[in-house]
């Protein structure tokens, strides 16, 4: 069965990163035209419509598993099934978190949270506007599985590149025109409209023979079982993602949550980008699986825990090593004083998040969920814990640490448990053959980086030539002692190749 798996890996990661780039690029414009305790608001809005998530029963895990389960197999009539059991679903929960986010709006801003008194009645406004937005949130998730289902990412990734360029771009335009937090909201929810309209009409051109077909009671039962534990992965990660702002907005408040938003904002985005490389495990390992290539599985894992672990570990040393610069160029002093400490706690905590996202995805392609379910609940019990005493006692930065605290101990714990049992690698396997190689390099690169900061700290020319030194060094490693000998040959090649076209024409 051919996967494409490198492809559709970078296609997803393409998806992520331009989109990224530009956001995190238009953030310092969307701070200055709003102001610190406007975007607080703002952060706050998305973060309540985010938490609102966890009633999501995450049947498009599920959905993802057997689709690409029933297409491997040819299986049209569960796919029909399985797609419009998804659909009615998830316009239904879609439609009740929208109801109690606009009947709860007053209270949660007037009474819940610490929002300026000048700020309430937009605050209200805003989040009773994104009540609809969380609607066709819920639709846009769904039907951007169906194409990922298939292993066609680059179907999904076009479309999200186009809407994560797009908005953030139309956010700043519409601030500049002088318009305020009720109509960058505004804008997303017209997008959200839009993205479901254009993914419908893709899957309708990758599904020809899709038809309305009422979902059977074994295909209710297989979803809404591997769901449920999904669920609990879900409803865990979701409580956790959005927690932390809810509980600095509580006790801090919005000016406090703008500078830990901010510098959090870029860890998860930078380091959550690799997440875009392993999420295609899911439905490889869903396929594999049910044509029973445990040991073609088993290859392409280690392997890809090799080149994701480097590529992370790489990531966090930059981003670690100049968190206070990256701030202080990026956006501003204060937030640099404020987020230095944020930024590289919260960058070494995604990291270690990171360990997980292989073993996770590929455990619940087996179609053990439980394992990943009641491992990212404890997770979230015990990080909400450390997190709420954290800001209790040191504020934005005890928030930080308390989620290097819950990483560390729980991704040890899970990582441990499921190889060899749900996972088919053993730990000594992918310690050997994907960690070691990686970090004992980047460790090196890691503190002479360190060290080249502390001492030449002449600005912006000092700071770019440690930068593109410490890059450099870390891809020399990489080429010379990450990437196995087979794809070094191969990439070269295309390089070549590549090389000699451009000289033919």
């Amino acid at each position: 069965m051919k996967l494409n798996i490198a492809r559709n890996a970078l296609s997803n990661l393409c998806g992520a990163l331009v989109p990224a780039i530009v956001a995190l690029g238009t953030v310092p414009l969307v701070v200055r035209e709003l102001g610190d305790a406007s975007y607080g608001v703002y952060s706050l809005v998305t973060a309540i419509v985010g938490y609102f998530a966890v009633i999501d029963i995450n049947v498009t895990a599920g959905s993802i598993k057997y689709i690409a389960q029933f297409n491997a197999r040819r299986d049209q009539a569960r796919i029909d099934e399985t797609v419009f059991f998804g659909l009615s679903v998830y316009a239904l929960l879609g439609l009740l978190g929208a109801l109690a986010l606009f009947a709860g709006a007053g209270f949660f801003v007037t009474r819940l949270f610490e929002v300026p008194a000048a700020l309430e009645a937009e605050a209200v406004a805003t989040l009773r506007l994104a009540a609809l937005g969380f609607f066709l949130g819920q639709l846009q998730s769904y039907l951007n599985s169906i194409p990922q289902a298939l292993m066609r990412y680059d179907v999904s990734s076009r479309i999200e590149m186009l809407f994560g360029t797009g908005v953030p771009l139309l956010t700043v335009g519409v601030l500049m025109l002088g318009y305020g937090l009720f109509e960058v909201i505004l804008v997303r929810v017209l997008a959200s409209a839009v993205n479901c309209l254009i993914l419908w009409r893709w899957i309708r051109r990758l599904l020809p023979q899709l038809a309305w077909r009422r979902p059977g009671a074994a295909v209710r039962r297989d979803l809404l079982g591997f769901s449920g534990y999904a669920f609990l992965s879900h409803f865990a990660t979701m409580s956790y993602a959005y927690a932390d702002k809810l509980i600095i907005g509580a006790l801090v408040g919005v000016t406090g949550l703008a500078y830990f938003t901010v510098a959090s904002t870029l860890a998860n985005r930078v380091l959550g980008l690799s997440y875009r490389l392993s999420g295609v495990f899911f439905p490889a390992a869903s396929a594999l699986a049910a044509l029973g290539e445990l040991e073609h599985l088993k290859r392409l894992y280690l392997k890809a825990n090799r080149y994701v672990v480097f590529i992370n570990a790489s990531v966090l040393v930059l981003v670690a090593v100049f968190s206070y610069e990256i701030l202080y160029y990026w956006m501003a002093p204060r937030f640099a004083r404020a987020g230095q400490v944020i930024l590289a706690v919260m960058a070494l905590s995604q990291f270690i998040d990171s360990l997980t996202s292989l073993p996770s995805l590929v455990n619940d392609g087996m179609g053990h969920p439980r394992w990943s379910g009641m491992f990212a609940l404890a997770r979230a019990a015990f990080g909400l814990l450390v997190v709420y005493l954290g800001v209790a006692g040191w504020g934005i930065d005890g928030a930080a640490w308390g989620h290097l605290l819950a990483s560390g101990l729980l991704t040890c714990a899970f990582v441990v448990a499921v190889h060899g049992r749900t996972v088919p690698a053993r730990l000594g396997e992918l310690v050997r053959g994907a960690y070691v190689p990686g970090m004992a390099g980047v460790a090196v690169v890691a503190l002479a980086a360190h060290l080249g900061n502390r001492l030449f700290d002449g600005g912006p020319l000092d700071l770019a030539l440690l930068v593109l030194l410490s890059s450099g060094l870390l891809l020399a490693y990489g080429s010379l002692f990450v990437i196995e000998k087979g794809d070094r040959g191969l990439a070269w090649a295309r390089v070549k190749g590549l090389l000699s076209v451009r000289k033919t024409v």
